[in-house]
């Protein structure tokens, strides 16, 4: 089977009961780190949002598949912007995209509508949800081999 690229496109749209761990009683302001196969992309602050983040924000990542290893998950890690120390992990959500990888080489274009996913800390406890849409949508390999096609004359 010859590789097949494509792109998904991640659409984040909000989370909900985030922990708020800040000692001082200040408020969270979340962000999103969204990771897979070492691209990363960041969202914006939600300055001021507290544990009810509202982002409705796009973003695409390049997929091959197959891939070496087998892997195909997505990692959503929570983030707390901290102006005067290092920002703090609220948590994470991974996604499984195998099956919606294969459903969109099956039927041309995947899509999971907007879910709430769980997001867990470091010692896996539940630490609110976040909720994520995603759409595959595979190149067709001829675009990617040849770029166009030459009229003869």
């Amino acid at each position: 089977m010859s590789t097949i690229f494509g792109t998904m496109e991640v659409n984040l749209v909000n989370a909900r009961g985030l922990k708020n761990n800040e000692f001082l009683g200040g408020g969270i302001d979340p962000y999103v780190l969204i990771q897979y196969r070492g691209q990363e992309r960041k969202s914006t602050t939600a300055t001021g949002q507290g544990s009810k983040p509202e982002w409705n924000e796009r973003f695409t990542f390049r997929v091959e598949y197959p891939s070496a290893d087998k892997q195909y998950k997505l990692i959503l890690k929570l983030m707390d912007h901290d102006s005067f120390s290092s920002d703090d992990s609220l948590g994470e959500a991974t996604i499984y995209l195998k099956e919606l990888i294969e459903l969109g080489l099956e039927n041309g274009r995947a899509e999971i509508h907007p879910r709430k996913y769980s997001v867990v800390g470091s010692d896996q406890s539940y630490c609110g949800e976040i909720q994520v849409g995603l759409t595959f949508t595979p190149k067709a390999a001829a675009e990617e081999e040849y770029g166009g096609w030459k009229e003869s004359a």
